[in-house]
C-alpha cells in the first residue's frame, strides 16, 4: 500500500477539509517523514512546498504532490534558508504552517568518536531548525500560524552511542518550548512531535549498527513502529495546531515518567556497553543523509 492510498483509507478519522487549502512548508522532504507527510497532505488538499538537499528525490516527491514548488536547501546555511523560505512562501502566496523535519543521525562514542559527528548533527538538527524558524517566523506570526517541530523520544530518553542525536533533539524541544511563549501574543502556535523508532531510513541507517545491537542485545530498543500513524498524527496536528503529538501511543506515557524511564535504561544496558563501544571505535558508520561541505564551527581539538 503506498502512502497516499494509506492516507486515504485512514482518512475516515477526520475530514480532509481540515488541512485543505493550508499552505505548508516542509523541510527534509525528500525521504521518510517529510516525503510521506507531503504526499498525504497533498492528497487531502493542502498546498505544500518542499526543501531538502537530495534534488532528484525532492523533484520526484514534488511531482507526486501536483508539481509542488521545491528548492535545494542546506538548512545549515542561514542565508540559503532565508532566501529559499522567502521564495517558496511567495510561490505559495503566504504561509500557514512550517514543519521543521530535516534531520540526520549517526552513532557517536562521546569519548572516542569523531567530534565532527556532533558538530554536523547539531548544525542540521538544531541550527537548521533555528534558521528555518527564523526565516519562516515572520510569515507565521499571525492567528492561524503554526510551527511543528519534529523532535524525538530521544529528547527524553538517552541511549549510548546516540548522544549526538539525543542532544540535538533535546535542543529542538527547548527551542520549541521557548518559541511557543514568544509567539503566543501573535496568535500563532507551536507543536512538538515525539516519535519512537519508526520505519524510516533514519532508524535503519542511523542506529541499526553492529555496535548498537551489541549493546541492546537486539536490533532496536522498542521495535520498529509503522510510519503511517506518525504521519496521521502530523496531519492532525497541522489541522488542529496541536501542542504535542506522539507515535506510537505509548511514547506519551514514557514522556510523563522521564526520570524513571532513564533509570531503567541505565540499569538494563549496564552490561553490554563496553563491548559496544569497542565495536564502535572501528565500525564504519555514515550519516543517514550525506551532507554538503560546510565550514567548521568548532575549533579543532588538540
Amino acid at each position: 500500500m503506498n502512502v497516499s492510498t494509506a492516507g486515504l483509507r485512514r482518512g475516515f478519522r477526520r475530514p480532509a477539509s481540515q488541512v485543505a487549502g493550508k499552505r505548508i512548508l516542509i523541510t527534509g522532504a525528500a525521504r521518510g517523514i517529510g516525503a510521506a507527510l507531503a504526499r498525504q497532505l497533498h492528497v487531502h488538499g493542502a498546498h505544500v512546498a518542499l526543501l531538502g538537499i537530495e534534488e532528484s528525490l525532492l523533484a520526484q516527491v514534488a511531482a507526486e504532490c501536483g508539481d509542488a514548488p521545491w528548492r535545494y536547501c542546506d538548512v545549515g546555511d542561514p542565508a540559503q534558508v532565508q532566501r529559499v523560505v522567502n521564495s517558496l512562501t511567495a510561490e505559495l502566496g503566504g504561509l500557514d504552517a512550517v514543519v521543521c523535519n530535516a534531520g540526520i543521525a549517526r552513532q557517536l562514542s562521546l569519548l572516542d568518536g569523531d567530534p565532527s559527528v556532533l558538530e554536523e548533527t547539531l548544525t542540521v538538527n538544531v541550527l537548521g531548525a533555528y534558521y528555518t524558524l527564523r526565516a519562516a517566523g515572520p510569515h507565521l506570526a499571525h492567528p492561524g500560524g503554526y510551527v511543528l517541530l519534529i523532535s524525538s523520544l530521544a529528547a527524553a530518553i538517552h541511549l549510548p552511542l546516540a548522544g549526538a542525536y539525543s542532544a540535538s533533539k533535546a535542543a529542538v524541544e527547548a527551542l520549541g518550548d521557548t518559541l511557543r511563549i514568544e509567539l503566543r501574543h501573535t496568535g500563532a502556535r507551536v507543536g512538538m512531535a515525539y516519535f519512537a523508532e519508526l520505519d524510516t531510513e533514519m532508524t535503519s541507517r542511523g542506529f541499526g549498527t553492529e555496535a548498537a545491537r551489541s549493546i541492546l542485545g537486539r536490533s532496536t530498543v522498542s521495535g520498529i513502529a509503522p510510519l503511517g500513524p506518525a504521519i496521521d498524527a502530523c496531519e492532525r496536528a497541522l489541522a488542529r495546531r496541536s501542542r504535542r503529538i506522539v507515535s506510537p501511543y505509548w511514547v506519551s506515557m514514557v514522556l510523563w515518567c522521564r526520570p524513571l524511564a532513564q533509570r531503567l535504561v541505565d540499569y538494563s544496558l549496564r552490561g553490554g556497553v563496553a563491548g559496544g563501544l569497542e565495536i564502535a571505535r572501528t565500525e564504519p558508520a555514515d550519516f543517514t543523509t550525506d551532507q554538503p561541505a560546510r565550514p567548521s564551527r568548532m575549533r579543532k581539538l588538540a
